[in-house]
């Protein structure tokens, strides 16, 4: 018996200036291809980086592909993911069928990511006690992402760690260096920062600078193996037929 043809992964990054952002962003989508052979997975950029995403799509439509998964390579539901995304989505070509995966976070695999990197970074699950982090994500004016962050934060608080205190680099406050101070003055032996963000950039590079008077600093999420599990389960869950396609 013959088996359907999956939908093709496409993973819509925001795009960047900065070239890191683009290679990291490629190398996670290698990752997830190793954990997937055989899954086509092709990546969009919405700004600054090619291919665009409605140039990924149009190659697919001309090819003869007639499904898709779109998904937002983004950590919380803000502009990007119910404005931007959908409105290039619904420009897609009409043969393409379409469905918007959810956005990446909130998971459990994304806190274990943070933590294998703040423990890439120097700590060891014996410092937990003992050290208070700063979740420092890019920040949003969206009340919804701002709400999630806390709640993230919450949660792995709960997880053994002295304290965690959410923090942004844009548009919200406590920024980065005000939430270090805030953990040192509450009394944890040591500070690190968790930057709560997929790729290299000019707000994580924000988030760096204000990580000055932390004792440690992880690297961002990037192409960790967590991450890219993350992707993989947004994809089964989209591809399911009780997910409306876009625009239905």
């Amino acid at each position: 018996m013959r088996q359907p043809v999956r939908p093709v992964l496409v993973v819509i990054a925001h795009g960047s200036r900065d070239p890191r952002h683009a290679a990291t962003v490629h190398a996670l989508v290698r990752r997830v291809r190793s954990l997937r052979p055989g899954l086509r997975v092709e990546t969009g950029f919405l700004d600054f980086n090619i291919p665009s995403v409605y140039g990924v799509l149009e190659s697919l439509a001309a090819e003869g592909v007639r499904d898709v998964v779109a998904l937002p390579l983004l950590l919380t539901r803000a502009f990007h993911a119910k404005a931007d995304i959908p409105a290039v989505l619904r420009e897609a070509p009409t043969r393409l069928r379409i469905r918007q995966a959810e956005v990446l976070g909130p998971s459990p695999l994304l806190l274990a990511a943070l933590e294998r990197r703040l423990y890439e970074a120097g700590l060891t699950p014996a410092d937990k006690s003992s050290t208070g982090v700063v979740l420092a994500s890019a920040g949003s004016s969206d009340p919804e992402a701002i709400a999630v962050i806390a709640d993230i934060a919450r949660e792995w608080r709960h997880t053994g760690w002295c304290a965690v205190r959410p923090a942004f680099a844009s548009a919200s406050l406590p920024r980065t260096e005000d939430a270090v101070r805030e953990l040192r003055d509450l009394g944890c032996a040591r500070v690190a920062v968790a930057p709560y963000v997929l790729a290299p950039g000019f707000l994580p590079d924000r988030i760096a600078r204000g990580a000055a008077e932390a004792d440690v600093l992880a690297e961002v999420l990037g192409p960790a193996p967590e991450v890219a599990r993350v992707l993989l389960e947004r994809y089964d869950a989209a591809r399911t037929p009780a997910l409306a396609a876009v625009g239905a």
